[in-house]
């Protein structure tokens, strides 16, 4: 029990930290700087035998790998991948301050307490715990605290993949996304993220005729117009399709059967999702099965006697595995209509989704240290509605995955909400859990 309290308080230290950095990523070439991050991880490593090596893709861009090498070049390579940066937070909606890492009744608050600096904290230590002990792998073990995964990793995983390829060449991946306990009959489900949806971000151009505002009749706003267009597509759903991961993870819910039937049913789980509750669940059921459009930031207008002739609206699309770039647009023209001839689409960019197996070795050895430590839990296989770096992964047929393991002292329907949302926090005893989880993990795989 001691040792498992003072894993616990490594564990929340070491988190509390990396929130308190604050390596706030808006998507600038500038911001981030989780050089902060890489320090404090190489600090937190000093004296335990591990040499740390830092990359740097921009200014204050830096991402951090240190290793356990094997003795045996045929054993596989296990990449453990937490990201340092953390997206922005409005302190206005917060009940405690997101950058100050407070802990109450066993709770850590802050922005990135679950997105993802609890893992990476965690996997940190079970890194020093390994080389501290008796650990004599047989395969390599790689972890990367990696810059940039918030504004999709070009000055992180992107950069390390296309220029330093050697530095995370692995087997197997894991970071973030998965082992939220969902309650059934049964006991505990821990979803495994094997995929996630491609991002497909579009900027859409809407250009009028400028004019003074007193006189809008029968004037060309180009306001009015995209602000049609954000009303078509926040209206506009596409035709849901059902994918092998999500039958399966359906499959273990232990639903009613008519409830079942309806999430699986590419006719009825829209309708499904609009009368589920909570809200959360909702949203899941519905970014897991279609193709999504979200009109997120618009800019126009000069003055506000200035009737606009330009108004730029982005949107932030999300496309199931097996939707390309092409279908993504066509979905758009399909979503606007008439209006389409009014507006120029420019991509910002176009990813495919990405899948992984849920049935190889390291997802085999997940499972079996995860339900050991976790009694009558059982692993099931999910696709995440968010983008993570495991994509990049992938892409290159590496499997990859997203996983934790979380306590039920959070809610699990809470989660959702929390993912760049208000209020993120983590509870110490998901943090003990997690940094034992790994270390088994890594045993297991490694030998």
């Amino acid at each position: 029990m001691a040792d498992d309290n003072a894993l616990a308080t490594e564990s929340t230290e070491l988190l509390r930290t990396l929130i308190r950095n604050a390596c706030v990523n808006d998507g600038r070439v500038t911001s981030g700087q989780e050089v902060r991050n890489a320090d404090a991880l190489e600090d937190y490593f000093a004296g335990s035998g591990l040499v740390c090596e830092r990359y740097v893709a921009a200014p204050g861009r830096e991402s951090l790998i240190t290793r356990i090498e094997g003795d045996d070049p045929s054993a596989p390579v296990l990449l453990l991948m937490g990201h340092t940066d953390v997206v922005p937070a409005n302190p206005a909606g917060w009940q405690r301050d997101p950058f100050a890492a407070e802990v109450e009744d066993g709770v850590v608050w802050g922005r990135g307490a679950i997105d993802m600096l609890n893992l990476t904290a965690t996997m940190a230590v079970a890194v020093r715990r390994l080389r501290a002990s008796d650990f004599r792998p047989r395969g390599t073990l790689i972890y990367l605290a990696v810059a940039d995964e918030e504004a999709l990793g070009t000055y992180g995983a992107g950069h390390l993949i296309e220029h330093e390829p050697g530095a995370v060449r692995a087997d197997y991946v894991i970071t973030e996304s998965g082992g939220v306990p969902i309650p059934t009959s049964s006991g505990p489900l821990l979803p495994l993220t094997v995929g996630e949806k491609g991002v497909n971000w579009r900027r859409l151009v809407v250009r009028g005729v400028p004019g003074h505002g007193a006189m809008p009749f029968r004037t060309d706003n180009a306001l009015v117009v995209a602000a049609e267009a954000v009303r078509r597509i926040a209206a506009y759903q596409p035709k849901a399709r059902i994918l092998d991961v999500w039958r399966r993870c359906v499959s273990e819910l232990e639903l009613p059967p008519e409830v079942s039937a309806a999430l699986i049913d590419p006719e009825r789980v829209l309708g499904a999702a609009t009368r589920l509750e909570p809200v959360s669940l909702a949203r899941v059921v519905h970014a897991c099965t279609h193709t999504t459009f979200s009109p997120n930031v618009v800019h126009g207008g000069v003055a506000v006697n200035v009737i606009p002739d330009r108004v730029t609206v982005e949107v932030d699309i999300r496309a199931l595995p097996g939707v390309g770039p092409g279908e993504v647009d066509a979905m758009l023209a399909e979503a606007l209509g008439d209006l389409a001839a009014q507006v120029v689409v420019e991509s910002q960019c176009s990813e495919e989704g990405s899948l992984s197996s849920p049935d190889t070795p390291l997802a085999q050895a997940l499972a079996r240290v995860a339900t050991t430590l976790v009694p009558g839990s059982r692993v099931v296989p999910r696709l995440a509605a968010g983008a993570t770096d495991a994509r990049y992964f992938r892409w290159k047929g590496i499997p990859a995955y997203g996983f934790g393991l979380h306590s039920p002292r959070i809610p699990y329907a809470e989660y959702p909400l929390m993912f760049h949302g208000n209020n993120e926090r983590i509870d110490v005893e998901s943090l003990r859990l997690s940094a034992l989880m790994w270390e088994a993990l890594c045993r297991e795989v490694l030998g």
